[in-house]
């Protein structure tokens, strides 16, 4: 393991002007990862060309973002139950120094409000209408229609924070907080605008609802009805649905109206977020999101045909 001086001798090794000699410290930081990023901070501050600075940077970059690849890919295949775990990964991109605890806080504030206000004899309908008030009246989220392909509506520390987001994103903390109540709402991989779908499953004690642990991460139901959280929680049915494909000319299939599983949610975040930067011309976040994409088994996103990103708005 090389000490502080080594490691500072090969940061200092990146402002020079052969391209092997930087190929090659380049791979021995990413060898070292994390450990590295101090140090490489602390030679940022000294570097006196320019040069040299973007080079740290970049190499500060290749770091986090390997990490964020690897975990991204670990997740997939040992913790995708835990769906805000693969979604802070993704917004760690953005966002390197976020913690976990953070969204959970959010979470946990939004969680609370209504369990405070739950009932036991709720029906199904009654619970979302209690849902819509707490979300969107006390906590005043709203879909971001001024500011639709921004890239910040697909982290979802900004849309906790900023109460602004795009369809899945807005979704999927709706959904957050109303699985950590058993309220069984899930992700549904509608072409051109992500729902939720209300399942027909068993409720428990009310009374052990607010614990950390009270998650709901499968579903094998019936769907009663759909919640679009765009557009305010608005309730409707398996038609609507219907009418919406035919609207825009894609062929029902069967996935459409049936929950969808955590990796399925990430991978659209994901694709969001390829659209969001390439409108930017973004080239290199597009190639990011890429290689995260593929991590999770997808190919590139020009070979989508049926689900494909948030692009329509669905009343």
């Amino acid at each position: 393991m090389l000490n502080d001086r080594e490691v500072l001798s090969l940061i200092a090794l990146l402002d020079d002007d052969d391209e092997e000699i930087i190929r090659h410290v380049e791979s021995q930081l990413l060898l070292l990862g994390d450990a590295a990023i101090p140090l490489l901070e602390q030679e940022w501050g000294q570097a006196d060309r320019l040069v040299h600075q973007q080079r740290i940077e970049n190499m500060i970059h290749q770091i986090q973002f390997s990490a964020q690849v690897n975990a991204l890919r670990v997740w997939a295949k040992e913790n995708a139950n835990d769906l805000l775990q693969g979604l802070f990964i993704v917004a760690k991109y953005r966002y390197p120094e976020l913690s976990k605890q953070t969204l959970q806080n959010e979470i946990d504030k939004i969680r609370l409000d209504v369990w405070l206000e739950m009932h036991y004899d709720l029906s199904a309908y009654e619970k979302i209408r209690m849902m819509n008030h707490i979300f969107y009246n006390v906590h005043g989220f709203k879909g971001n229609t001024d500011q639709y392909h921004d890239p910040q509506n697909s982290y979802i520390n900004h849309v906790l924070e900023h109460k602004r987001g795009n369809p899945i994103m807005l979704a999927v903390v709706y959904m957050l907080v109303a699985q950590r109540l058993n309220i069984p709402l899930y992700g549904i991989n509608l072409p051109q605008h992500f729902v939720l779908g209300y399942v027909d499953e068993p409720t428990t004690d009310l009374t052990q609802l607010y614990k950390p642990d009270s998650v709901s991460t499968t579903s094998n139901g019936k769907v009663l009805f759909y919640v679009n959280a765009f557009n305010n929680g608005a309730v409707f049915s398996k038609a609507n649905l219907e009418q919406f494909l035919k609207q825009i000319q894609i062929e029902p299939r069967l996935e459409f109206f049936e929950p969808c599983s955590n990796v399925d949610i990430v991978k659209r975040v994901l694709r969001n977020l390829i659209v969001a930067y390439e409108k930017q011309q973004r080239k290199d976040k597009v190639n990011d999101m890429q290689q995260m994409l593929s991590v999770l088994g997808e190919p590139p996103l020009d070979h989508f045909e049926d689900t494909t990103p948030d692009g329509e708005e669905f009343d």
